[in-house]
């Protein structure tokens, strides 16, 4: 077993967690159990993959063109979301989607469970950065339990004697054989602001399917959803709870070539971001001492035909 020296005290590493250190300086932790194989950035604490040891493709997206710096956020996996979604509500110059998914976090615990899968508990680092940008004082902590299932939650504590307001997600990048042949279900009958429509309202009509440039919020939902891959054979089942909306993005073959860390392949062709969140009229109001936590599991099974 290794050590990792984080905040003011040694923190033992589970036996089956890794700790690396790449040439930039970024900490990453890898998590090989036995029953699937993951990566998480410290930065962030981004949940970069996740393959169970049944599944023969990874089960999250991570761009091949991404870019591991300092300050910017990774393109793929689970990037957080926190304490806003989209643009800053009155200030452009701060970062899109908030300072969570770039600022460093401290590991403060690593443990294996009963069931086998494998905890980590990691903390926001309150940088000045951060302070400027968040000036309420709070706790945030996001817990990843690796297994045959992902799930992740994201608490966030109001340490201060006024309420305040975040918007938030999982802004998760899902692995798929080709997105104009796969499904989502879970979305009838709900509610969406459709951004590529100049942010018109819409009722979603049956199951969703891709054919061009997508970006959505749902609101008001708490339901699962589920993605239908035939090519892979497998259904993604994505559960959640504290959270209200679910925000679907795609960018498509032009839009993506622009983005940079996409590259100018086809490998757009082979993610879709599901995002549990908590957005446009769903942001939550957190009253002093409280705790609001933001939960997820992702789980695979076999498709049935």
């Amino acid at each position: 077993m290794s050590s990792l020296h984080l905040v003011e005290k040694d923190i033992q590493l589970d036996p089956h967690v890794s700790f690396y250190l790449d040439a930039n300086g970024l900490k990453f932790l890898d998590i090989d159990n036995d029953f699937a194989s993951a990566r998480i950035a410290m930065q962030g604490a981004h949940v970069m993959s996740w393959q169970p040891k049944h599944e023969a493709e990874p089960v999250l997206w991570l761009s091949d063109h991404a870019r591991y710096v300092h300050g910017r956020s990774i393109r793929g996996g689970v990037p957080i979301c926190w304490p806003w979604f989209g643009a800053h509500p009155t200030d452009s110059t701060l970062c899109p989607h908030g300072f969570a998914r770039v600022m460093p976090w401290d590991l403060i615990e690593s443990s294996t469970l009963e069931n086998g899968a494998t905890r980590l508990v990691l903390q926001i680092i309150n940088t000045p950065v951060a302070q400027k940008q968040l000036s309420y004082p709070y706790a945030l902590t996001l817990t990843i339990d690796v297994g045959d299932t992902l799930k992740m939650a994201l608490s966030t504590t109001n340490r201060g004697n006024q309420p305040f307001m975040i918007g938030e997600a999982m802004h998760t990048y899902f692995n798929v054989s080709d997105v104009e042949q796969i499904a989502l279900s879970g979305l009838e009958g709900v509610e969406y602001s459709d951004k590529v429509l100049n942010y018109d309202r819409y009722t979603q009509q049956g199951m969703v399917r891709f054919n061009g440039e997508f970006d959505r919020v749902y609101v008001n939902t708490r339901d699962v959803c589920v993605i239908e891959d035939p090519g892979f054979n497998r259904i993604i089942r994505i559960a959640k709870s504290g959270s209200n909306s679910t925000v679907i993005w795609t960018p498509w073959e032009e839009k993506a070539h622009q983005l940079g860390d996409m590259g100018n392949d086809d490998s757009w062709r082979h993610m879709i971001c599901i995002e549990s969140a908590n957005a446009l009229e769903n942001m939550v109001m957190i009253p002093p001492n409280q705790t609001h936590t933001l939960e997820v599991e992702y789980e695979t099974q076999p498709l049935e035909r």
